[in-house]
């Protein structure tokens, strides 16, 4: 843990403390999902033939949970909010950046890898560098993305039927929830059972899809969260 699901979850816990700004939540829950957006670097490096503990090592939890990518993107977007004269964009972006430092504090307390906080000029932060991963807890920790993606769009759905928006969207959600609970069990199974690259490849593909369509879908969403 935690997987990108649960950082979209303590987005979406978090809106019981923000301020009601219009895109502020929604961006708040997008940042939190953002930096592990990285792994698609990571996947595009090892197509190409890079070894993949070392794109790993390059891309992943690097640039995307630097202070310095939070402070560039509350600059991006003010400058936004500013040329189009839409305070809608310096909201967003101040929930962007609070998104992307609730996930690397996150991944500080409760991940077992590094975190390069000052990206581009190193210092890297672990505070569980003493850990070795077990095998098969590391086979419950990558499968489980698949079940914390599964569990956020029931949270979406339980805040469909709550607040009565978005209804339009929650057979979506619900529908891509039980997708994403097969696929739990079914790599979890494969995983114990078979060491093969490809299929850790085709893990790697889903997730990355999964991420991105539960990204949009937030988006889609966007009146569910921000209605507390």
């Amino acid at each position: 843990m935690p997987q990108n699901g649960i950082h979209a979850m303590v987005g979406v816990a978090a809106r019981k403390w923000m301020p009601q700004k219009e895109w502020l939540l929604l961006g708040v829950v997008l940042g939190n999902m953002f930096p592990d957006l990285d792994n698609v670097l990571v996947a595009v490096a090892t197509l190409q033939k890079q070894p993949t503990e070392e794109a790993m090592e390059i891309y992943h939890r690097t640039f995307t949970h630097s202070v310095f990518t939070i402070l560039a993107v509350l600059i991006l977007f003010y400058a936004i909010a500013a040329m189009t004269k839409n305070q809608k964009w310096n909201n967003f972006g101040q929930g962007f950046g609070a998104g992307i430092l609730m996930h690397i504090l996150l991944d500080l307390v409760i991940w077992f890898n590094g975190v390069a906080l000052f990206w581009p000029f190193g210092g890297e932060l672990n505070f569980w560098s003493w850990f070795v991963v077990p095998p098969w807890l590391k086979i419950l920790l990558d499968t489980g993305e698949f079940l914390a993606f599964g569990l956020y769009c029931m949270l979406l759905v339980s805040l469909v039927n709550k607040h009565g928006t978005n209804r339009d969207y929650a057979g979506k959600a619900r529908a891509f929830a039980y997708i994403q609970f097969v696929l739990f069990v079914l790599f979890t199974i494969l995983f114990f059972a078979v060491k093969m690259k490809l299929l850790a490849t085709i893990f790697g593909a889903l997730y990355l899809v999964s991420m991105i369509i539960a990204m949009l879908m937030t988006i889609k969403m966007r009146q569910t969260i921000e209605t507390v």
